[in-house]
């Protein structure tokens, strides 16, 4: 089902009650950016340590924004049977008032989700408003203060042929008439209420069905009352509800504290912490902490995946639907007494139609893989499989090892672990490149050589030497095979106590005090001998 800010309102306390009663819930993400360009030689890299990653990741994040959300609520409505709820939520961040915001978009996004048939225009036109801890108490301080002010030049023409209309009719209307003004949406349904009542002290206002707002022309004691009555829509509690959008849902998850899961979720986690929680910290133990405390169970397939997938002799699958697929086939020996996944009757969308990379199928797959993954690995644990099928804790029994380890690209470990200390990743060995005859090389050069053979990662060491790193073992053999009698680049493993600069400086100060003290015994004599 998409919802955009037109059917969210009244669809949150279904989506709450959802929420607040599943076993687990699927996340997936659709951004207007992935990675930002970054300075040459500053690109995230094996190199990187888990911290030095985050910050890179950080920039980016800042820098983009969330166009869709997709969340696929799983319930185990009945024996060895789950029901998924999956919703897609067009977003775009809140502009009211005193808020307002900035983000880039990426051409190759745009591309790769215009491909996949994403929907621009329900996004910059129909996105659900949201905010953050720190936004919405920017926005708390404006209501206070009684900052109406209209952002986009859309709405100053909208407010002034508001004013103008209201105006010339209020000079001739008596008290008690009316009028209706139409076409009036999002919050334009606010900012036009609140800019007549401050601009004209004989009207009120409120709104009249849908995109309709009705003005009466009252008297002063008549409008005080309307004013401190309970029932005025413009209440700065009403306001600050209808601003914060989606993040009314994300404090429910929050709250319901199930388990998470997505594929390769890492920026999708970052994502939730910058533009629902609080802006990204500079520290990466912080962020680490802040979203253990918001979400302690999480579940990354992706992770799961490459830990198990050569072991159960599975084809190589290279994204998540063909994961799925392979999971779902004879290939699975538990397959056919997997639990049965249907559709909600409101939310049957993919029931016959496969829509990769559309934020809610996506989150769906991944609530589907980790149950059929659960399955498969209950499969071969000592436990009691009654009739009626195992319990969702029993899955989470047989994933145990997995929770809360999150899959990490190109970085100095395979995974970040949000429960605890990140694990050193079982990485091919640091290799090192010596370069002859090349005068002025450097890390662009030699990485453009290298990679019809293979992919590395290049650092320099010194001027002619240069540090590789590859997070495949094949490669690491093919370069050390072609490469090791190479008359311009010669590549070896690299060992510490050879190959540092600090190693050899040290090993270099200790040979001339060696050479000296030496040098002072022949010359120089010693007690003994000079009597």
């Amino acid at each position: 089902m998409d919802l955009g800010t037109g059917q969210f309102a009244q669809s949150l306390p279904g989506l709450r009650a959802l929420v607040l009663g599943c076993n687990f819930l699927g996340l997936d993400m659709e951004f207007t950016g992935l990675h930002s360009v970054f300075p040459h030689g500053k690109q995230p890299s094996l190199f990187d340590s888990p911290a030095e990653w985050y910050l890179k990741a950080r920039r980016s994040v800042q820098k983009f924004t969330v166009n869709q959300l997709g969340l696929s609520i799983f319930l185990n409505e009945k024996s060895n049977q789950y029901v998924a709820h999956s919703f897609n939520f067009f977003l775009f961040p809140t502009t009211f008032g005193v808020m307002d915001s900035e983000f880039s978009f990426q051409a190759s996004s745009i591309q790769f989700l215009t491909h996949y048939g994403f929907d621009y225009n329900k996004f910059l036109k129909d996105g659900i408003p949201y905010m953050n801890q720190v936004q919405e108490k920017k926005l708390q301080q404006g209501l206070l203060a009684g900052n109406w002010k209209v952002r986009s030049t859309l709405d100053k023409d909208k407010v002034k042929k508001v004013i103008d209309e209201v105006t010339r009719w209020v000079t001739s209307a008596e008290e008690g008439g009316s009028m209706v003004l139409h076409d009036i949406s999002g919050f334009q349904i606010f900012e036009v209420q609140l800019i007549l009542r401050q601009a004209i002290p004989d009207v009120w206002t409120e709104p009249f069905g849908d995109q309709k707002v009705m003005v009466k022309k009252v008297s002063p004691r008549h409008r005080w009352r309307l004013e401190n009555s309970s029932y005025d829509c413009c209440r700065k509690e009403l306001i600050l509800l209808s601003a914060r959008g989606f993040t009314n849902l994300f404090q429910t998850l929050v709250e319901a504290k199930k388990p998470m899961v997505g594929h390769n979720m890492l920026m999708d986690l970052l994502h939730l912490h910058d533009k629902f929680y609080k802006p990204l910290p500079e520290s990466y133990e912080e962020f680490k902490r802040n979203i253990h405390s918001l979400f302690p169970v999480l579940i990354d397939t992706k992770n799961v995946t490459k830990s198990i997938w050569k072991e159960f002799q599975f084809p190589r699958a290279s994204n998540l639907l063909e994961i799925y697929e392979i999971l779902c086939s004879d290939l699975n020996p538990t397959n056919p007494t997997c639990p049965v996944i249907a559709h909600a009757s409101d939310c049957s969308k993919y029931v016959d139609k496969e829509s990769p990379h559309e934020a809610a199928y996506d989150a769906f797959l991944c609530g589907s893989v980790l149950l059929k993954l659960a399955h498969l690995l209950l499969g071969r644990m000592p436990c009691d499989m009654l009739e009626t099928g195992p319990s969702f804790s029993q899955y989470l029994n047989a994933l145990t090892k997995y929770l809360n380890q999150v899959n990490l690209i190109r970085a100095g470990v395979s995974k970040i672990n949000f429960s605890g200390t990140d694990v050193p990743s079982q990485r091919p060995p640091l290799l090192i490149a010596s370069v002859r005859g090349w005068p002025g090389v450097d890390e662009e050069q030699i990485y453009q050589k290298l990679k019809a053979l293979c992919k590395f990662d290049v650092r320099r060491l010194t001027k002619n030497q240069f540090l590789l790193l590859s997070n495949k073992f094949k490669d690491v053999r093919v370069v050390l095979r072609d490469y090791k009698a190479h008359p311009n680049l010669r590549i070896s493993l690299y060992r510490h106590w050879r190959h540092s600069p600090q190693v050899n400086c040290l090993l270099q100060i200790c040979g001339i005090v060696a050479s000296w003290s030496l040098l002072a015994f022949v010359f120089g004599g010693s007690p003994w001998y000079a009597m």
